[in-house]
């Protein structure tokens, strides 16, 4: 059975600050744009940059030692391209809000996570499971 792509529309204080993060820094190729927002691409799923002020600094929650951004949103990838990110974001200088590391090693739901923030502020979560049938793993 096949996913139906997601939609998430977020605030950005500069567009061509997040056109650049969002297209060449992840590699997210752009479809439509205006005055006040751009589309791209997300691994099959449509996110929309919104032209927005500044906002209030979200919450965060504590997970393991982390203080982790109440609000963020991300991609799930396969183990080889998470490592490949986590590479090809190191490459282009991007400073990790949380470092890469594995969580729940040897264990069931072991997986890779890391967090970045794109220009705006906005937090982006990035994983990986050992096995991804282990997604919903309690």
């Amino acid at each position: 059975m096949s996913q139906p792509p997601f939609h998430l529309a977020f605030p950005v204080h500069d567009l061509e600050a997040a056109r650049k993060f969002y297209g060449e820094v992840l590699g997210c190729p752009e479809g439509r744009s205006s005055a006040a927002w751009i589309d791209f691409d997300f691994r099959g799923h449509q996110i929309v940059a919104h032209l927005a002020p500044r906002q209030v600094e979200p919450p965060t929650t504590k997970v393991d030692s982390h203080d982790v951004p109440a609000r963020h949103f991300g991609l799930i990838l396969a183990w080889d391209e998470w490592e490949a990110l986590v590479a090809r974001l190191r490459d282009q200088g991007v400073a990790f809000l949380i470092e890469p590391a594995i969580r729940f090693k040897g264990l069931p739901g072991e997986q890779a996570m890391c967090f970045v923030r794109d220009p705006s502020g906005n937090a982006l979560e990035f994983k990986a499971f050992r096995d991804p049938a282990e997604l919903f793993v309690r």
